[in-house]
């Protein structure tokens, strides 16, 4: 091997070590961001599901006696997620 090969060869190696070392810490930052991407994805899920609770107690409370179906729907859906827990 003459001394151009033997610079070509450490150039070489050295830039594919680089290259394989950069692989490697984007793909652990990526696994990281789909990590938290997933906890976001689950809060959401529970903020929605929140959501929709209120909405379904607020639905039916207009009329004359609004603060009692107000207090009515919120029973009725306190049962319903206890049902659901069990």
């Amino acid at each position: 091997m003459t001394t151009t090969d033997t610079v070509l060869l450490v150039t070489l190696t050295v830039l594919l070590s680089i290259w394989v070392l950069l692989g490697i810490a984007l793909a652990i930052a990526a696994l990281r961001l789909i990590s938290s991407v997933r906890r976001v994805v689950t809060k959401a899920e529970s903020v929605i599901d929140s959501v929709e609770s209120a909405a379904e107690v607020f639905k039916n409370t207009e009329g004359r006696l609004a603060l009692f179906k107000l207090i009515r729907n919120i029973v009725k859906v306190t049962k319903k997620a206890r049902r659901n827990r069990k």
